[in-house]
């Protein structure tokens, strides 16, 4: 079986691998495998990183079994036939790679989503998240810091690693006293509570958060239960959150009235309730300035309304002004300042590519040995020139259906 690493092509750019050339190498001698890796001049490592760990570098990738890239191949760049790795950005039907989804049908793709790469109780296996909250926490507390201009801080892409980040943190970062709200307790979560600590900010707890004045700076992590309740009345239950998130309300609005900075991490559910609203935004006790939407779910199916599209890393930040609901230039006195990239792992590409590919060999490349693999079998999106397993849902996504949850939204 011989395996491709792709270059990226998506626009923007990616750094990002899904094997850095350490791995690879562990590959070829621990495995079965044969490797080719395509040439690119975009690489967090490269070419010639691969070529002294004697990598193969060519650009046949027709004679691949398998190709694995990070962000969503362009459709005019699909191989026919081929099995493809990669975040496809579909499940939740988003309108923006709809034609990708019917190129892969129609070329007879076989399609494997990291995304949906799970274990038997819906774990996934394999991820970037920690990365992205890492990252997205640390460009939060830097649009904070250049809204108020209160303190400087560089871009995490302008660090080699997280660990010269961490000794800037450490040796020269001083911060005013910001209130900051972290929703997320997964992956993303994670990572972002990791940088807040590194940087030297106490964690409270949400109640203190709301009721309690500081003169450091500190952040609340909330659960699901401190910013939505059910709309009955009736007690608050995490799995019935999960499974029946149409049967919630926000509750978060208590925060919006004593924080400075939210970082949004959450896994959010279109169903689900936004945490607040564009009249919320609008109100004169809305004290959020700045919000790092790692979640990126762009408006109006969004857990934040003011989201209305994806920045870049080289365009971090863009002003939101709820009044005329359109985007302003970023730190606008009367707007919400907005960090909104959907690639945040990529300012910080040789450390999440490196931790993605020891995932990706510990827990998913034995799969692909085995014919009857269920953990390959949940994560394959398409086959054949069908929509595979649990994803036949997609089928009036792919037709050019409107999404139920716009409707609901509507």
């Amino acid at each position: 079986m011989k395996i491709g690493i792709i270059r990226e092509r998506k626009t923007p750019p990616d750094t990002r691998v899904p094997l850095a050339p350490k791995q690879c190498a562990q590959i070829l001698t621990d495995f079965d495998f044969e490797l080719l890796v395509e040439p690119s001049p975009i690489r967090c490592f490269q070419d010639q990183d691969y070529y002294e760990r004697n990598i193969p570098i060519g650009t046949d990738m027709e004679g691949c079994d398998i190709l694995m890239g990070v962000k969503e191949v362009p459709v005019e760049a699909l191989i026919p036939g081929k099995t493809y790795f990669f975040f496809s950005h579909t499940i939740k039907e988003q309108p923006y790679n709809r034609k990708l989804l019917q190129a892969v049908l129609e070329k007879k793709i076989t399609l494997i989503d990291y995304e949906v790469i799970t274990d038997e109780w819906g774990r996934r296996l394999i991820a970037f998240g920690r990365f992205a909250g890492m990252v997205g926490a640390h460009n939060g507390v830097l649009m904070y810091g250049r809204r108020t201009g209160t303190f400087e801080l560089p871009r995490m892409k302008d660090f080699y690693n997280y660990a010269e980040a961490q000794a800037f943190y450490e040796e020269q970062l001083h911060l005013p006293p910001i209130r900051i709200v972290l929703t997320g307790t997964g992956r993303v979560g994670q990572g972002a509570a990791q940088v807040l600590r590194d940087m030297g900010i106490r964690q409270v707890s949400p109640n203190d958060f709301l009721v309690k004045t500081y003169k450091e700076p500190v952040f609340a992590l909330l659960m699901s239960d401190d910013y939505a309740t059910r709309k009955d009345g009736s007690a608050f239950d995490k799995d019935d959150f999960h499974l029946s998130p149409e049967l919630f309300k926000s509750t978060f609005r208590p925060f919006t009235k004593v924080c400075d900075l939210m970082i949004n991490g959450v896994y959010w559910d279109n169903k689900a309730p936004a945490f607040f609203t564009l009249d919320d935004m609008r109100s004169p006790d809305f004290s959020i300035q700045a919000v790092a939407d790692i979640t990126c779910d762009i408006a109006p199916v969004s857990s934040i309304p003011s989201t209305i599209k994806a920045s870049t890393i080289a365009e971090p930040i863009f002003g939101f002004d709820p009044h005329t609901e359109q985007e302003v230039p970023a730190h606008t006195p009367q707007a919400v300042d907005m960090m909104t990239i959907d690639n945040l792992p990529s300012e910080l590409p040789r450390d999440a590519s490196e931790a993605f590919g020891q995932m990706f060999i510990e827990r998913v490349l034995p799969e692909l040995l085995d014919p009857a693999s269920e953990v390959i079998e949940r994560a394959t999106i398409a086959r054949d020139g069908e929509l595979a397993g649990h994803f036949g849902y997609l089928e009036n996504y792919v037709k050019g259906g409107k999404r139920e949850a716009d409707e609901l939204k509507a």
